[in-house]
């Protein structure tokens, strides 16, 4: 095998070999590190796996599912980088008109429910078909349709609950949240001979077993969810509240089993295996829609620990912030200086929360990760610097002309600063890393409605307006205007 750095294909050996693993992605492939199925391909590719990938299939002929044959290792399934619901549907349920992750933004490239079609789809095509092991092809399902739907969940288009996405796609395995890790880790176990249903110990991975580990959180079970009864639902939050509170975590899907959906703990990658992953070598060259607003932008790291009630980050992601090095990222900054589009402008230089980068904790700590917005440790003024001195790092890099923070920041978190050091941190975000609007996100201003959506108080958003004006003020005086943008959020539960 052999890579072709320039456009980021794998080619075949002149053997002909079939592939060790084939991706199926609803989103056409873009290869660049924010598109989940180039990660993963690239990924494996460095560890010396082979990889194709089949982007958005037509599900309704046979033809592209067939095209690779049949993968040595297992079929990776993804619905991309969207649920595809979420792609396909606007919030009032009327078909969208345009995908940005499809070429020329046409509709209709991926199937509803994409991860089941695709896995039903395989196990048509390729029944009686076996891997190197000797079984059944094994289908591997990952990705935020998949990850977010790994237990019993309420289903927003059919206005029901509906079971694990394992247990309904009939998968083997399923990877939730950043599964790289994972999904090498399965591949090299499959490689070594073991058979899928042995593999039960990788972390970020559900499997189904009627065997619930020891120190197990049990869930409610389906049927005791799935009412329009009170208890039902009482239930339901239950099983909801759990599922955030604990990581080894069962639930069983069917009464008249004895099976159970296990979850593993998820597990945190270092600042040195991040890097790793972003240091690959994508092209970020593509004619997609989507790479237009990230095609030169730099992720800083994972996780958030705001837990916002309404936020599936901290569910998929993690609440432990990862970062990325400060040596990281300003090779990957000099490598995007060799691009042949790339005109000195970072797009975003950030994460899920901008001002969360470097903020992870020094000691185990036991608490629930609720109180982490109020820990010393976390809202320090050295850890909140952390992310102005990576902003400095890459200003300096030659041939920069501007990085930008289009990500938003946390206003509750930056005003647990003292005031002056607040002014100070706002005051050189804005002046050189801000496009004329600041986002930040108060979501809304009645203090009942904030503690549902576990947000800061009303006084957070009217301090740091304080703060800003007085910003917008001095920054003026060097013909530098500025603008706030805050988004609110209408309609929330409880408003």
């Amino acid at each position: 095998m052999r890579v072709d750095k320039k456009q980021g294909e794998t080619l075949k050996n002149k053997k002909n070999m079939p592939y060790d693993v084939i991706l199926i992605t609803g989103d056409a492939y873009v290869d660049h590190p924010y598109f989940g199925a180039a990660v993963i391909k690239r990924f494996l590719e460095s560890f010396g796996f082979s990889v194709a990938v089949i982007d958005q299939p037509d599900w309704k002929t046979n033809k592209d599912f067939l095209k690779y044959g049949v993968p040595k290792l297992f079929f990776g399934v993804t619905a991309g980088n969207l649920d595809s619901m979420l792609a396909n549907y606007t919030p009032l349920k009327k078909p969208r008109e345009e995908d940005d992750y499809s070429p020329n933004r046409i509709a209709g490239k991926r199937p509803d429910r994409a991860v089941l079609v695709y896995c039903n789809k395989l196990r048509e095509l390729f029944k009686g078909k076996k891997n190197l092991n000797g079984e059944p092809i094994p289908i591997i399902i990952g990705g935020i349709e998949a990850s977010l739907r790994r237990f019993a969940h309420y289903d927003y288009w059919d206005n029901k609950i509906r079971k694990s996405i394992l247990e309904e796609s009939r998968a083997d395995l399923l990877v939730y949240g950043m599964g790289e890790s994972a999904i090498a880790e399965i591949a090299n176990k499959l490689k070594s001979g073991k058979k899928v249903s042995e593999i039960t110990n990788v972390g970020n991975t559900c499997y189904k077993s009627k065997v619930i580990p020891e120190r197990c959180t049990l869930l409610p079970s389906f049927s005791e969810i799935n009412g329009d009864d009170s208890d039902s639902k009482k239930l339901f939050n239950k099983a909801f509240k759990l599922a955030y509170e604990h990581e080894l975590i069962a639930q069983k899907q069917n009464d008249n089993s004895s099976q159970y959906i296990i979850q593993n703990p998820m597990k945190m990658l270092s600042s040195k295996e991040l890097d790793y992953i972003y240091e690959l070598p994508f092209s970020r060259t593509s004619d997609i829609p989507a790479i237009k607003s990230v095609q030169f932008s730099v992720l800083s790291h994972r996780g958030c620990f705001g837990k916002c009630s309404f936020c599936s980050i901290f569910f998929h992601q993690g609440k432990l912030i990862q970062s990325r090095s400060k040596e990281s990222i300003k090779k990957e900054i000099e490598s995007l200086k060799k691009h042949p589009k790339f005109r000195g402008i970072i797009d975003d230089l950030a994460g899920p929360s901008a001002n969360m980068y470097g903020m992870s904790c020094s000691i185990k700590c036991k608490s629930s990760h609720k109180e982490c917005m109020d820990c010393h440790i976390m809202n320090s003024s050295h850890s909140m610097f952390k992310y102005i001195s990576l902003l400095r790092m890459a200003r300096s890099v030659p041939g920069i002309k501007k990085v930008f923070v289009r990500s938003g920041i946390r206003l509750d978190l930056l005003g647990k600063l003292p005031e002056e050091k607040e002014y100070e941190y706002l005051y050189e975000l804005c002046k050189f890393h801000v496009s004329g609007r600041l986002k930040v996100a108060p979501e809304h201003v009645n203090e009942y409605v904030l503690k549902i959506m576990n947000k800061g108080r009303k006084n957070d958003f009217l301090g740091f307006i304080k703060i800003f004006s007085d910003v917008k003020s001095e920054l003026k005086k060097e013909n530098i205007n500025l603008q706030l943008m805050p988004y609110f959020m209408v309609a929330h539960p409880g408003c």
